[in-house]
């Protein structure tokens, strides 16, 4: 294996590390407690909430994040809060930290990140 195998190799590697740390603390942010006391939508319904202009595409939130956390975008959700729906965005930031973004998905503005 050349040196560019071992660099993509390497950083397969390391998505993957952040991709399985995230998975496992899910069970306890705060964020993703939100998710199970308040749901979210079906792909059906989400098509139907950005289609209806209720909501912003998701690529409207990730542009919304993206001045403050560059990175990849590892997982979006869309979900019901008490002030309505928000994007929950796990983004893999270039330094190799983990940021869980909250978007107001009728706006299409940050919320909170961490």
């Amino acid at each position: 294996m050349g040196a560019a195998g071992r660099i993509v190799a390497a950083g397969l590697l390391i998505l993957a590390s952040a991709v399985a740390s995230a998975w496992a603390e899910e069970a306890v942010h705060p964020a993703h407690a939100i998710e199970l006391t308040h749901g979210c939508p079906s792909q059906k319904e989400r098509r139907a909430l950005v289609e209806s202009g209720s909501v912003v595409r998701l690529a409207a939130a990730m542009h919304a994040v993206r001045s403050h956390v560059a990175g990849t975008l590892v997982r979006a959700r869309l979900c019901r809060r008490p002030e309505g729906l928000v994007y929950l965005l796990t983004v893999l930031a270039h330094d190799g930290k983990v940021a869980r973004l909250t978007v107001d998905a009728a706006k299409g503005t940050l919320v909170s990140g961490r």
